[in-house]
């Protein structure tokens, strides 16, 4: 995977160009378009690369000049970022001083990744460090991640005790993390990859009823145009989403990443029962492409809040925030 995240990071020369705030609708695109394309290659590497975008952007916003030249040039050399914000229950990760003490769960990458942009509690709040997982490594639990899918993503609890951190990795001021409208905004960058999930079960799904001469089948050509309309929505989804958010600010604009979440999340889920009807029992055996892609799917769609998510937009709709138009 550390090759794989590595060239996937200069294949699109984010190692010298990094990814910025996107300010056009066509800086959007451009970011948006290559994570929609891992995510149909390969969900766990496409969940990598935008954590990666993501702490990067990150830096690069709140960083002052001289983090994000020591970025530039971390990035040159091959290094490969994420973003690692949930606490583990009983062990939060604290910042006393110069010294990190306590964990955090979920953390994509651990053992693949240079450095971990890490959420911690400080006396004057929710501090940013940027963590060189070289000098300062955590001790990583991989007996904790047994899931059903996304195991690639190397997503595992990692624990640091009383490691020493310097000041110069705090990164930006305290609470900057959860500030909007980057913090819900930048959803749109998973429902992407998402989305581009949806395409993969399209392809592998296709792929099969070809090459075994089973697509002109009625029932089965009625499943490939299914399958094509959900790709396609989804895509649409995120491309006008992306688009037209440059039209809105505040809530406005946040509501309409919500719902592109719900919508993709909804129909990712009929892509996948669409193709398991399709393929049938050969796409459960783990050696068939759809197999991977299913379960991957299955487990990447569940992002945390769903239903925080589907409030925020019914509140959109009933304050007039949101309302159909062609």
């Amino acid at each position: 995977m550390t090759t794989l995240l590595r060239d996937a990071i200069r294949s699109h020369d984010w190692h010298r160009t990094p990814a910025r705030d996107p300010q056009t609708p066509a800086d959007a695109l451009a970011v948006l378009r290559p994570l929609y394309a891992m995510g149909r290659h390969d969900l766990p590497l496409g969940r990598l690369l935008e954590g990666h975008v993501d702490a990067v952007q990150i830096v690069m916003r709140h960083g002052d000049a001289g983090q994000v030249g020591q970025l530039r040039r971390a990035l040159a050399d091959g290094a490969m970022l994420g973003v690692w914000n949930a606490g583990l229950t009983d062990e939060p990760l604290i910042l006393s001083g110069t010294r990190l003490h306590g964990g955090k769960s979920y953390a994509s990458g651990a053992g693949v990744l240079t450095h971990a942009l890490v959420t911690a509690q400080a006396d004057d709040g929710t501090r940013l460090l940027l963590i060189d997982l070289g000098t300062t490594p955590p001790a990583i639990d991989r007996g904790w991640w047994r899931t059903t899918g996304m195991q690639r993503s190397e997503t595992h609890q990692v624990r640091w005790l009383d490691a020493m951190v310097s000041p110069e990795s705090r990164i930006g001021g305290p609470d900057v993390y959860a500030r909007e409208p980057f913090f819900s905004g930048g959803a749109l960058r998973f429902v992407a990859v998402h989305a581009g999930g949806i395409a993969g079960l399209f392809d592998r799904t296709r792929d099969h009823l070809v090459a075994t001469g089973r697509a002109d089948d009625p029932f089965q050509a009625a499943r490939l145009a299914e399958l094509f309309w959900l790709a396609d929505a989804a895509a649409g989804v995120v491309r006008h989403t992306a688009i037209d958010g440059f039209d809105f600010e505040g809530e406005a604009r946040l509501a309409r990443v919500a719902a592109a979440r719900l919508a993709v999340t909804d129909m990712a889920e009929r892509a996948m029962a669409v193709a398991q009807n399709a393929v049938g029992l050969a796409g459960q055996f783990v050696a068939h492409p759809l197999s991977a892609m299913l379960a991957d799917l299955a487990v990447y769609l569940r992002q945390p809040a769903p239903d925080a998510q589907r409030l925020r937009v019914g509140r959109a709709v009933r304050d007039g925030l949101l309302v159909p138009a062609l």
